[in-house]
């Protein structure tokens, strides 16, 4: 089939690269002239495989870049696959601001109104970025040109995963707004991946797709809420408790995201939770659950920090990306743990190799508390200062050097 990617980011990309590499005449298109090209990609990112590095299919790559007439042109179906971002301020590696705003609809508003310039014939249009409900009925419909027949197309990936979790989702959702698009959609997902497809309304669509991110920042702010009980009660240990609750695979859903750890990170579960808790007050929501998720969060990093007080070491921080082996640090948790630090008046060492591009030698440091804030292959083993603390709420680490005390957390004190 032929198709068309517009926004050549981190999310179009890799989903126009994998949908080319399946055989579909793909073409794209950006704002930024230098990122339409087949050139390496800064961000880590990986093949269907999972292993496998993004730049490593590059040069296989057919996807061809063309200006924003001629992918238009090219195309049966148009992915719009634009940012939606919101305020810095809201992407949750800061304490949460009291008030709350929308997401920034003007990307997806620009693209959609260019498309709708340059259109020439009825045109399927699948919208991809991240709204709230209403947002395209009240936002893009309204400046779309007649001819563009509109559907939305949310994806549920990772950064980092996104052509594994693109091509392998656990479910298509398809808001139809026009029932020709959703179902040309279909058919073009029904030759790409092996999964059911959900069709309902736009205004549905959107909310799954808030609701889903959601839902994940909600289980990890629970898991984390019994690592941190399980840390103070004699005995209790997180592991063998969510052990427990992981069998609960029909009323619980599922084991994903039920460790004890970090707090959620990335582009979209801080943000999302964020701005949900600005529509729950829109409509007066009788218990703002959203900003009791963030708030939990928050907290429980406030928690990490009252534990690292607990030493008097200087404070560090190992690892610093939103999640293990990316070097992308969106949305981090980590992060987080660091501005709290700095609030109360600390300087503290960050290390991460990843986001850094390269290793350091850290046993020559001072000691330090250091707290393990991302959970990458890498640090199963470490070689840090003799004297200091490893706080570990993965409980990831099997050794940091002669004379380091690691501390799992979630591993209660012993029953005498």
């Amino acid at each position: 089939m032929k198709i068309a990617f517009v926004g050549l980011g981190k999310l179009g990309y890799p989903c126009a690269l994998a949908a080319s590499l399946k055989g579909h005449d793909v073409m794209g298109y950006d704002i930024d002239p230098a990122v339409m090209n087949n050139d390496p990609k800064p961000y880590n990112e990986t093949a269907e495989d999972g292993v496998t590095p993004i730049n490593a299919l590059i040069a296989r790559s057919r996807v061809r870049f063309g200006t924003l007439r001629e992918v238009v042109d090219h195309a049966e179906i148009v992915f719009v696959a634009v940012q939606s971002p919101h305020d810095p301020r809201f992407e949750g590696i800061t304490r949460l601001p009291p008030e709350r705003v929308d997401f920034d609809y003007r990307y997806v508003a620009a693209a959609v109104r260019a498309i709708s310039e340059v259109v020439r014939g009825p045109k399927i249009l699948a919208v991809m970025s991240t709204v709230l409900p209403g947002t395209l009925r009240r936002e893009i419909l309204p400046i779309a040109d007649p001819r563009l027949q509109i559907c939305y197309n949310p994806l549920f990936i990772a950064m980092g995963t996104t052509i594994r979790d693109y091509l392998h989702p656990e479910f298509v959702l398809l808001g139809v707004y026009d029932a020709a698009a959703a179902a040309c959609a279909e058919a073009f997902y029904a030759d790409l991946v092996r999964a059911p497809v959900y069709r309902t309304t736009i205004e549905n669509a959107e909310f799954i797709k808030v609701a889903y991110n959601t839902f994940i920042g909600m289980k990890l702010v629970y898991a984390n809420a019994i690592m941190e009980l399980c840390h103070k009660l004699p005995g209790a240990d997180v592991d063998a408790v969510m052990g427990g609750i992981k069998l609960a695979t029909q009323r619980l859903i599922s084991p994903a995201y039920l460790d004890g750890g970090m707090g959620d990170g990335g582009a979209c579960h801080p943000r999302d939770n964020i701005a949900m808790s600005w529509l729950a007050r829109r409509v007066s929501l009788s218990h703002d659950w959203f900003d009791s998720v963030m708030s939990a969060r928050e907290a429980q990093a406030e928690w990490l920090v009252d534990l690292m007080e607990s030493y008097p070491l200087p404070k560090g921080l190992i690892g610093y990306a939103f999640k293990a082996d990316s070097n992308l640090t969106v949305g981090s948790a980590a992060l987080l743990v660091l501005s709290l630090l700095e609030e109360r008046g600390y300087q503290p060492f960050k290390y991460d190799p990843l986001v850094e591009g390269q290793s350091r030698d850290l046993s020559s440091l001072a000691p330090h508390v250091f707290l393990l804030g991302a959970k990458h292959r890498q640090f199963a083993e470490l070689s840090l200062p003799r004297g200091s603390v490893l706080l570990d709420p993965w409980r990831f680490v099997g050794y940091a050097g002669e004379g380091v005390r690691i501390v799992p957390l979630g591993k209660g004190p012993k029953v005498e």
